[in-house]
């Protein structure tokens, strides 16, 4: 997940000229940027990459806008996006990339840290355009699954219960997360619970998904085949290695459904940590409500989660033994294990691609 934007910041006055900047919401006085409603994705996309304003903060994120620009013969460039929404607001982006639960929510509302353009702004899926890449997964060694199946699988039993119930009522979710520690308002922390619910009942194709955590592996597979494509790593014999891999180097479901089936006996190892993505908040409410709830102690595990966001990788952390499980996206994995670490996919919680390109209507 991107950085989260906090409180309204300083408002600059300059002198030179009788216009006063916002530190949030609509740029005032400027001449109406965006599409009319209705515009067609292929035009918007078209013209905004004619005009280089797509942008992208990379980290991953790129290669799915690689690939939708390349669906439609364009040039496979971006400008760079700093980690907030002001090259959106200020029209130096045109079509600038969020994520649907963090800053699409930041663009939208008028909460704190909130854009304000409300339904005054459109939306472009990679879902829609059939480029998706599969993001937020529970990973672990393949020689700490092996050693450990049964603390895997309690755990995995344990978080996935936490993930259905966060779902079935995400109010309570978002004010569990904002209790451990939450990196944004309360409003955006509600809004976060609400998209990640989508993220994990919806699948690419927009179908329901009930399995909490279930292998999609027709979107897997799209997903492994963009990051073969697009993913350039300078070491020759990763890159081949990277190239060679089928969904078996990368994944292994059985744990999963040994989990659902509750077939594990007491865990191996009982005090386990796993490390999230980024800080605390909704995209990983699963993880807190199971820990809220009391799911781990049921199965026999102390878990502690670990924030993200510091100077050591999730795929680092898990691969050195510093923290037991990780969450981290597909494609990081792959070039993990393309570079030697021997990663190993046991879930995958996000049923879709959370990336949409926002711009403004000009209507």
């Amino acid at each position: 997940m991107k950085k989260t934007l906090h409180g309204i910041g300083i408002c600059v006055f300059v002198l030179s000229v009788l216009l006063t900047v916002g530190c949030k919401g609509k740029t005032e006085n400027k001449e109406k940027a965006g599409w009319a409603k209705g515009t067609s994705s292929e035009t918007i996309i078209r013209e905004a990459a004619a005009a280089g304003k797509v942008g992208n903060w990379g980290l991953g994120n790129e290669y799915e806008i690689l690939a939708l620009l390349s669906k439609y013969n364009l040039p496979t460039a971006y400008l760079s996006q700093a980690f907030d929404m002001d090259g959106f607001d200020d029209d130096t982006i045109a079509l600038a990339s969020a994520m649907t639960y963090n800053e699409l929510g930041l663009v939208q509302n008028s909460y704190d840290g909130g854009y304000k353009y409300g339904d005054s702004v459109g939306t472009i899926d990679m879902n829609d355009e059939g480029v998706a890449m599969m993001e937020d997964n529970i990973f672990t060694t393949q020689d700490f699954a092996e050693k450990n199946p049964n603390t895997v699988k309690a755990f995995l039993y344990a978080s996935m219960k936490g993930w259905a119930v966060a779902c079935a009522d995400p109010q309570m979710a978002a004010e569990v997360c904002y209790k451990y520690g939450s990196s944004v308002s309360p409003e955006h922390q509600m809004h976060m619970a609400k998209e990640v619910k989508i993220l994990c009942e919806t699948n690419t194709k927009g179908q329901k998904v009930t399995d909490y955590g279930a292998f999609d592996t027709d979107a897997m597979q799209q997903t492994l085949d963009i990051a073969k494509k697009y993913v350039k790593l300078d070491d020759a014999v990763a890159a081949t290695k990277l190239n060679s891999f089928t969904l078996s180097d990368i994944m292994d479901a059985s744990y999963l459904e040994a989990a659902k089936e509750r077939k594990f006996g007491t865990p191996e190892k009982s005090s386990v940590k796993i490390q999230l993505k980024w800080l605390p908040d909704a995209q990983f409410m699963g993880y807190y409500v199971a820990l809220d709830k009391g799911f781990y102690k049921d199965v026999g595990l102390d878990v502690t989660i670990v924030p993200g966001g510091g100077d050591i990788a999730e795929t680092t952390a898990v691969y050195t033994g510093q923290v037991d499980f990780g969450v981290t996206w597909v494609t990081n994995l792959a070039v993990a294990n393309a570079s030697g670490m021997n990663l190993l996919e046991i879930a995958q919680v996000f049923q879709k691609s959370g990336l949409v390109l926002v711009y403004k209507y000009s209507d």
